[in-house]
């Protein structure tokens, strides 16, 4: 891509991290954004969505989706992705199975299907996947939902002794995890206000260095039995040091899980490389599955392994909720009651999973599989950071009617800036840009978190988006009324 003097986003051979994009004076004009359209690699990719129209987002009647009409700017994929068009492919391929053949589906695998015979779907998904989060595909499972797979998780590595029951979090993570966490600690009969440990930034600051959880991994590396943290913060959009992290908590004696949810599809995750000890995702946010679509976990290898040494009755496993889709295939249509789990991930599956979810779940799948990691964070390090340059490029910090609180090292955010508004404009804000035909999110009480994703956005939208938001009369009214 023209421009720049670094695109890359990930380490290069020698370990030395891309540097941040810098851009001309010309950068500022819509006809530099349409020239890097032009020379984006992955601009195809694009016509793999169906794009929400402006008029249907206008509409309180059900339609089609208007093809035609002009599309909006959706930079809300850190919310809920939007629909690849081989979910209707995949999902006609599915009701034609069902309708064909019932429950033979199962165990056929049907020429001309993009799909693999039910029982093993999972499976064709856990192997997609485990190329977006770096893992071995038996270390990958396609199932449940982020909380249901977390709670899964935590009754087998939250394990607390006498004298190690504490969990390590974050000081803002996402309601479902902190529920969880309290659940489990209360579960073992102990108080959470004693149990969680909330790791948070310095006053007045909102990124939260990782010295600072390296400093408090050693505080409570004789007390603490978990580390549970975000991939990625989903307020502030803040990118940990995931394999940094990791390491050192593991070498003072902690479990390390990561809650990947705004890092799934977004950032390049290594877990099996990483040796994190577990992990779980949703996939309807950066992974366009749909709505409360089918969730993903990790479990490191070493903790999925399956040891007969005592007799095939009698296998040693990791403690785990057990269900009858978790026992080994050659086994579990005798019934008999003898749990002999799959090795790796599978073994923590429990039930029939729904064909449903992962129809739609391999549609987006196979969009993912038309690219990599590497490649959709290549133009991400770039997009978001056009995106920064242009909201800071033409007013200073005083001026300004917002701050951007994600980290502004690209290193360490994925897609989505999160930018923090002068008390009482949000509704303002976001109704501009609702009018304007861009979807993003707004989170109470001040801040819109904005997220051009590599896969279907563009840097025009990027060029536009801007426009609307730094043109906001509330915007030049109050810069007028500081000068």
């Amino acid at each position: 891509m023209n421009g720049t003097n670094g695109t890359n986003g990930t380490n290069g051979t020698n370990g030395v991290k891309s540097p941040k994009p810098i851009f001309p004076a010309e950068a500022i004009t819509r006809e530099y954004a349409v020239s890097l359209d032009k020379t984006d690699p992955l601009r195809a990719l694009r016509d793999e969505f169906i794009i929400p129209s402006k008029a249907n987002l206008a509409s309180k009647v059900l339609a089609k989706p208007g093809l035609s009409n002009e599309p909006s700017i959706y930079f809300c994929g850190n919310s809920l992705g939007i629909q690849p068009k081989a979910v209707a492919k995949y999902m006609e391929a599915q009701l034609d199975t069902w309708a064909g053949i019932g429950v033979c589906g199962h165990f056929t695998d049907l020429e001309g299907s993009p799909m693999s015979q039910w029982q093993l779907l999972s499976e064709q998904a856990a192997a997609s996947m485990s190329k977006i989060v770096g893992a071995n595909p038996d270390e990958v499972a396609a199932m449940g939902t982020l909380t249901m797979n977390l709670h899964l998780l935590l009754a087998s590595f939250y394990q607390p002794t006498e004298t190690r029951s504490k969990i390590l979090m974050d000081w803002k993570a996402f309601p479902s995890d902190h529920y969880a966490i309290e659940s489990h600690i209360a579960w073992h009969g102990l108080d959470s206000k004693d149990k969680m440990v909330l790791i948070g930034p310095d006053e007045d600051t909102y990124e939260i260095p990782t010295d600072k959880i390296l400093s408090y991994i050693d505080q409570h590396a004789h007390d603490a039995a978990v580390l549970l943290l975000p991939g990625i913060q989903y307020y502030t959009g803040q990118l940990f040091d995931i394999p940094r992290i990791t390491r050192y908590a593991q070498e003072r004696g902690l479990i390390v899980g990561w809650d990947l949810a705004h890092a799934y599809g977004n950032a390049e995750i290594q877990l099996h490389d990483w040796n994190v000890d577990f992990a779980v995702w949703c996939t309807y946010k950066y992974g366009n599955a749909g709505p409360g679509a089918m969730g993903g976990l990790f479990v490191n290898e070493r903790h999925g392994k399956v040891d007969y040494s005592d007799g095939e009755d009698s296998p040693k496993f990791r403690h785990r909720l057990t269900g009858w889709y978790g026992g080994d295939r050659s086994v579990r249509f005798k019934m008999d009651n003898k749990f002999k789990p799959i090795p790796g991930a599978g073994g923590w599956v429990l039930s029939n999973p729904s064909v449903i979810d992962l129809t739609t779940l391999c549609a987006s799948l196979s969009v993912f599989d038309k690219t990599s990691m590497k490649e959709l964070r290549q133009k991400s390090f770039q997009l978001t950071a056009y995106l920064e340059f242009l909201l800071l490029n033409d007013s200073t910090d005083e001026d300004r009617q917002f701050q951007i609180i994600t980290p502004s090292d690209p290193h360490a955010r994925g897609a989505q800036l999160s930018l923090l508004l002068k008390p009482g404009l949000l509704h303002k804000v976001a109704d501009r840009l609702q009018n304007a035909g861009i979807i993003c999110d707004k989170r109470e009480p001040d801040v819109v978190r904005v997220a051009p994703v590599p896969l279907y956005n563009n840097f025009s939208e990027v060029w536009q988006f801007v426009e609307v938001f730094k043109g906001g009369s509330f915007f030049m009214i109050s810069i007028i009324h500081r000068l």
